[in-house]
């Protein structure tokens, strides 16, 4: 019997899992009897369902649990994401309408950088010997033009089995209006091609936009095989280990989705860590009584930025992974390679650099004592004694802060200066790089950063937030009890979410209210279809309904709210009413005279999750009981002595003022002089930046 088993029995209270896996690190947040236990463990990127088992493992034994009292499994992956950014992809065929076999090449006519005439654009996913064409077309209403040459198709399919590849995509011009001709071709296909995996455009993304929703097609039906040899592995795994209930993963979109349907459309999955956090972000700004923040997850590898508004994280159908355009909604997330494991260097212009080169978490910052010798961000952090040299660097590994000022020697040599000078530069230009990221969300999308709170979580995000808010005049900073895997927690709290879309490109003055209503309802109906399968019960569903709207000659459209209830006249009037008046916040101007177009009806089938109910931050003690050592921390090249407090020990409804420094498991708060934190009953750190709101 192991010693863990030798202690105590754990009680038999089920238990909600969350693992996420960073760059750096997978966690697991479990949540038992209202309490919530945190487990980190280096990732494996080579066999990524290694680090979730591994995790699993520690997660049973620290938090003290069986496997059978798990009911609730989510989990946020990069597989889908990492695979299109190092296109390690299945190999695909295309298949599409006749004469528009290149079309996937040729793309948009924008330049990946208009000035330079030496630019290439990517790669296209599906090689043009890969790219079959079919004899049909349908006009811009989906009415028939051309028939289906089904002989042609049959043809094709022996062609597609010559080129050996295991996935189609099925992409035909106009089949967001009439899906006949695709699912006759997938039928087709199916027959002749019975092993092989089919991604359908009207199925996957039935919107207009033919390049979007063929490239759309055409990195699912690349994603799935992947998609599934890691979800099976993973589900065999933990189903070995006696985890009955069922797998749920991260979208995209901010919503969870089971495994299976995972499995079919993993082009939704493509931004599934990124979005647990933001999810989490927002659920606690929520608790702290805040519905518009930024939000920001600096882990050890990247910073990813987003921009929660009226309590929802905004969402994009335009949004750009790699090199590729995906249509899907998404959270509209803005990342730059700057993390806690970023390499400093010099460029050969003699300027410093941070990332985006990392050191991951293999071998990780010298300050890991795993061999790393290259300088980092959180290297710079340890140097200017914002990092707890003794609690931070392994007692199991011969190495000290001797070691990791010594690594930053070259730096220095080539920079002119003195190690903690140098240390404090590399975090100049790691906050650099990440207030231009916070400035793309917020200034450039028309929003004032001072009508906002920045929620700060990563292993690194609080060291830099409070000094980061205060160059953009945020006003108030929050940090999570659990920032440092709050990514993983979001996963506890997430709804399950399904979105269904459909292009019904019309001048507004023709669109009928029955039409509308038609459409809504069959969309409906899917939503129904998906979440009884599910297990949603009635009772716990919610439906919302969008329409994108456009100015007549306009190329990109804007979301708008369409009003619960029956469809009518004065919907159709709201609708335009509400479009004109987010046009004009979103451009700065607006014309109630020109003519308005439809192009997307949208529909969100929600299952609400119950959220987990977690124990409040504890009251007893004071703050000045919290403060552990007094040290020494560089501010701007000016030394303080400065309070180092137990975040643990910190009591809930108090406060103190800055400089100060705040040592959690997961994460550490650097509060900067002339700057005052208080601590609310969840436990969650509200830094006031000094800034005049």
């Amino acid at each position: 019997m192991s010693e863990h088993q030798e202690t105590t029995e754990p009680d038999h209270e089920s238990v909600r899992v969350g693992v996420d896996i960073g760059g750096t690190f997978t966690d697991v947040v479990t949540v038992q009897n209202g309490e919530i236990s945190v487990t980190k463990v280096p990732s494996t990127p080579e066999n990524p369902e290694q680090g979730v088992i591994d995790g699993l493992e520690a997660s049973k034994s620290q938090a003290n649990y069986t496997p059978t009292q798990v009911d609730f499994f989510s989990h946020g992956t990069t597989v889908a994401t990492n695979a299109v950014l190092e296109g390690t992809w299945a190999e695909t065929a295309l298949v599409t309408t006749e004469g528009f076999r290149d079309a996937l090449e040729i793309g948009r006519q924008d330049r990946p950088d208009i000035y330079d005439f030496m630019a290439e654009k990517p790669e296209p996913i599906v090689p043009r010997d890969r790219r079959f064409t079919v004899p049909e077309r349908l006009d811009e209403r989906g009415r028939v033009l051309t028939e289906l040459d089904e002989d042609a198709v049959r043809a094709v399919a022996a062609d597609i089995e010559a080129t050996g590849v295991g996935s189609v995509a099925i992409s035909l011009l106009f089949a967001f209006e009439n899906d006949g001709h695709e699912q006759r071709v997938a039928e087709i296909l199916a027959e002749e091609l019975p092993e092989y995996s089919l991604s359908v455009s009207s199925q996957v993304l039935p919107e207009i936009r033919e390049y979007e929703r063929s490239v759309t097609t055409a990195l699912n039906a690349a994603l799935k095989p992947v998609m599934d040899n890691y979800i099976g592995a993973l589900e065999s795994e933990i189903s070995d280990r006696g985890i009955a209930t069922s797998l749920k993963l991260m979208q995209s979109n901010g919503g969870l989705i089971d495994a299976g349907a995972a499995r079919d459309r993993p082009v939704n999955t493509l931004l599934s860590g990124p979005a647990g956090g933001v999810q989490g972000a927002t659920h606690v700004a929520a608790r702290a009584g805040y519905s518009d923040v930024i939000t920001m997850d600096m882990g050890g590898t990247s910073c990813d930025v987003s921009l929660v508004q009226d309590g929802d994280p905004v969402v994009s159908t335009d949004v750009d992974v790699g090199d590729y355009t995906v249509g899907v909604p998404m959270i509209d997330v803005h990342t730059v390679g700057s993390g806690g494991g970023s390499i400093a260097w010099v460029d050969a212009g003699d300027a410093l650099r941070v990332g985006p080169r990392s050191a991951g978490a293999d071998p990780g910052p010298i300050c890991y004592g795993r061999g790393g010798t290259k300088p980092t961000t959180t290297d710079a952090h340890l140097l200017l004694g914002r990092i707890d040299p003794e609690g931070f660097l392994p007692e199991d590994r011969e190495v000290g802060i001797d070691d990791v000022r010594a690594g930053f020697e070259e730096l220095c040599d080539e920079l002119g200066m003195r190690p903690e000078e140098a240390a404090q530069g590399v975090l100049d230009v790691a906050n650099a790089n990440m207030a231009r990221a916070l400035r793309v969300v917020s200034v450039e999308q028309g929003h004032d950063p001072r009508e906002f709170a920045l929620v700060a979580f990563g292993g690194a995000g609080p060291l830099h937030a409070p000094t980061l808010a205060a160059e953009l005049d945020i006003p108030t900073v929050l940090v999570p009890r659990t920032a440092g895997v709050l990514s993983a927690q979001g996963l506890l709290i997430s709804d399950i979410v399904y979105d269904y879309s459909r292009s019904r490109v019309r001048p507004w003055a023709d669109v009928d209210p029955a039409t509308v209503a038609t459409a809504f309802a069959e969309l409906r109906t899917e939503g129904d279809t998906e979440l009884d399968s599910e297990g949603i019960a009635p009772e716990r569903r919610r439906f919302e309904r969008t329409a994108d709207l456009r100015y007549v000659g306009q190329s990109f459209d804007v979301s708008v709210p369409v009003p619960d209830g029956e469809v009518d006249a004065e919907t159709l009037d709201t609708v335009e009413h509400r479009f004109h008046e987010r046009h004009e916040k979103r451009y700065g101007h607006a014309d109630p005279e020109e003519p308005v177009e439809l192009v997307t009806l949208r529909l969100r089938a929600r299952g609400v999750v119950d959220e987990p109910a977690l124990e409040p931050a504890g009251t007893g003690g004071t703050v000045a009981d919290a403060i552990s050592e007094h040290r020494d921390t560089s501010f701007d090249g000016e030394v303080h002595e400065t309070p180092v407090y137990d975040r643990d020990r910190l009591p809930a409804s108090t406060g103190f003022e800055g400089p100060a420094v705040v040592e959690g498991e997961e994460s550490t708060v650097v509060v900067r002089p002339g700057q005052s934190v208080s601590v609310d009953v969840d436990g969650t750190l509200a830094v006031d930046t000094g800034v005049a709101q």
